[in-house]
């Protein structure tokens, strides 16, 4: 099969949960640890940096994964979604993996995939971990992908484990209070491996403390930190606490690995260019400013909100679109009702529709239209606003796609 050939048959076949949903989604670690051995155990080759959370996790990871690269190491990164193409999940140093690496490693393993039924996840995953393994990276960070102790990532013992934040996001899977979502993320902690948790609350920071006990490992809460915030080429407000849960994860790893004051500097600097980090408080036009953002969930877009709210504008358009499980009264009231909005659907399987979402909106006083697609609707703002005018991109990973 040709690389696109091959991409459609992972899409297709074998259903992705960005894409499917909950069909896709599979609570259960035997396939991953089944594959792996089919593959000869690539992670017990490697070292890792495993990082989970609610929200910030690929910033912190590719943060984290910049700094080490300039500190002189060979450094593989795991990460997921994607927003262009499927390759962006897997780098070294910044560089996707080839299309021919993808196209031999699913043709070597197909009927393997086929015959375990194993998920898009699965298979992305043990591709990750045989490619880094055979390109011999000094140390590989890993996102995961939802939640933590059931994640396909969670067959790898790290360095150390990172843990961002705790929100509300995919209670359908992860539980509905911050409680048992903080210990769903919190089964990625390993006997003695340390661990650094980004953010919490009064009702996740006893879970971590427990986890951390039962488990022997030094437990680090970042914020707590008193550190210099050092500049950035990540430009959202809530990078202040992706930074300093940066800072302490790499503080923890200067048993492990040489960093310097000055690769500490220009990995936060150069991030975005090290790791070609897409879609987070990312401007892609200016007069009118436009700035597309990943934030998808209450967590997360509270703060992008307040960060909109600082800015100087004379009007503010929103190009608005969601996935269709997404908790609609938990982030709608949030949104500003002195703005203009540009409905549309992400051409996704999940995207909600967006005369569903205009009616939805127009019940917290949102105010707009509907639109055939996402350009279409950044297109039309773009005709309307005027130069000082500031045009918002988001809600969801796959409108922020599109655009980018």
């Amino acid at each position: 099969m040709t690389y696109q050939e091959t991409l459609d048959w992972m899409f297709a076949q074998l259903p992705m949960f960005q894409q499917q949903g909950a069909s896709a989604y599979k609570k259960d670690l035997t396939n991953t640890i089944l594959l792996s051995e089919h593959l000869g155990n690539p992670e017990k080759k490697l070292k890792f940096i495993h990082v989970a959370g609610t929200n910030g996790k690929g910033s912190t990871s590719s943060m984290i994964a910049s700094v080490l690269q300039e500190a002189g190491y060979k450094v593989g990164l795991y990460t997921s979604p994607h927003l262009k193409d499927f390759r962006e999940r897997i780098k070294i140093n910044g560089n996707e993996i080839s299309q021919e690496f993808v196209v031999d490693f699913i043709a070597d393993n197909k009927s393997f995939f086929e015959v375990n039924q194993l998920s898009f996840f699965e298979m992305t995953v043990g591709l990750a971990f045989d490619y880094f393994a055979k390109e011999k990276v000094d140390v590989a960070v890993v996102e995961v992908g939802m939640g933590g102790r059931l994640d396909s990532t969670n067959i790898i013992t790290p360095l150390v484990s990172v843990i961002t934040n705790i929100g509300f996001d995919h209670t359908q899977f992860l539980g509905d209070t911050l409680e048992v979502i903080a210990g769903e993320k919190a089964g990625i902690i390993k006997p003695n491996v340390p661990v650094v948790v980004g953010e919490y609350t009064p009702e996740t920071k006893p879970v971590f403390l427990a986890k951390a006990a039962a488990c022997g490992s030094d437990i680090y809460f970042a914020s707590d930190l008193i550190q210099e915030d050092y500049p950035c080429g990540l430009l959202g407000d809530y990078q202040f606490h992706n930074k300093k849960t940066v800072l302490q994860t790499i503080d923890v790893l200067k048993e492990h690995f040489i960093v310097s004051e000055e690769s500490l500097k220009r990995g936060l600097l150069n991030v975005v260019s090290n790791t070609g980090l897409l879609g987070r408080w990312q401007q892609i036009h200016s007069n009118p400013k436009v700035i597309c953002d990943t934030a998808h969930n209450s967590h997360g877009l509270k703060i992008v909100l307040n960060q909109i709210a600082k800015e100087k504008y004379e009007k503010l358009f929103f190009v608005l679109g969601v996935v269709n499980d997404k908790d609609l009264d938990s982030i709608l009231p949030l949104f500003p009702k002195n703005a203009n909005y540009f409905f549309c659907k992400p051409n996704i399987f999940r995207g909600l529709d967006a005369e569903e979402l205009r009616e939805k909106a127009s019940v917290f006083e949102l105010k707009g239209k509907v639109y055939n697609s996402v350009s279409e609707a950044y297109n039309e703002a773009l005709e309307v606003a005027g130069k000082n005018d500031f045009i918002y991109i988001g809600g969801s990973t796959f409108v922020v796609a599109e655009i980018v």
